[in-house]
Parts: structure tokens; C-alpha cells; sequence
């Protein structure tokens, strides 16, 4: 049965985003990006995400720092595939979806892929008006690393 509570505030948001990370930094994929090799301090990182959704939802003008380049230096560390964008969004959509439903829930679902779909074609040096999408994966069950499904792509490596 889904939520019936929208997303409506900062608490809410502060709500989905600490739950988002939970299960973010306990997933096999895409855990130790955070963990490893971005070494996230999610005390510190969790108030800036609530700035951030809470910009992208409720246009509070909180979120004042570039996403891109910290994905960007990111990817040089560890580069950031598809498979990992896909994994992100998977938990966030579940996230949602357990947590809300209405009008802000679906937003943050739909801005989610398009704000994770530009990070990937940019950390991948793609051009700003390339049209690359990608869609959230179920992880595997036999360990084997969850499968990516795309729409479009401009280069075969991005297919995603």
C-alpha cells in the first residue's frame, strides 16, 4: 500500500534523504563510492542533500555549491559508470516510494533521473545538450552487477 503523505517540508525531505543514504552507503555497488572513495562524512553531507532537494522540490534557494564538480572529481578518483547513476536512482525512487506519494514525490523521482542522467553524460565529458538517460535496476541475485537499460544514447560506451 503506498504512503499517502506527500513530501510537504524540510522534514520530509531530511526524512527521504537520511533514508536514501542509509541504504545508499549499504549497497554493494554503490556503497563504497561513498565510503571508499569519496570517504563521505554523512553527518556533514546530510544537511547539505536537504539543501539541495529541498531547492530542487520546494525551490528554497538553499543549495548555493556545483554538484558537478564534485562528481567530477569523483569520477577521476573512481570513474562512475552507468551501472552506478542506475543503482542511485533505484534507491531513490524505492525510497520515495516507501516513504510518499503525490505530487513532490513523483518531482523528486522524475528530477532525480534528469539531474543523474546530466551528471553521468557530463563526468563522461559528454556535451551539455547530449541526451543520455538511464533507468533504475534491481540489483542481481547472483552477484553479478545489476543490469543497465537506455533510451538513447550518443556514444556506444554510454549506453545506458
Amino acid at each position: 500500500m503506498a504512503p499517502e503523505q506527500d513530501l510537504a517540508n524540510r522534514d520530509d525531505v531530511s526524512r527521504l534523504v537520511t533514508d536514501f543514504y542509509r541504504r545508499a552507503f549499504a549497497d554493494p555497488l554503490i556503497g563504497p563510492v561513498f565510503t571508499d572513495i569519496a570517504r563521505m562524512d554523512l553527518a556533514a553531507h546530510l544537511p547539505v542533500m536537504c539543501d539541495f532537494w529541498e531547492t530542487v522540490l520546494f525551490r528554497a534557494g538553499r543549495y548555493r555549491r556545483n554538484a558537478l564538480r564534485v562528481h567530477v572529481r569523483l569520477h577521476r578518483l573512481a570513474p562512475l559508470e552507468a551501472a552506478h547513476f542506475a543503482r542511485w536512482l533505484a534507491l531513490w525512487t524505492d525510497t520515495v516510494d516507501e516513504l510518499f506519494s503525490g505530487p513532490k514525490a513523483e518531482l523528486a523521482k522524475v528530477q532525480a533521473e534528469r539531474i543523474g542522467g546530466s551528471l553521468l553524460r557530463r563526468v563522461q565529458g559528454g556535451e551539455a545538450g547530449e541526451v543520455v538517460s538511464f533507468h533504475r535496476t534491481r540489483p542481481a541475485t547472483d552477484g553479478a552487477p545489476p543490469s543497465v537499460t537506455g533510451r538513447s544514447a550518443p556514444h556506444p560506451e554510454w549506453r545506458t
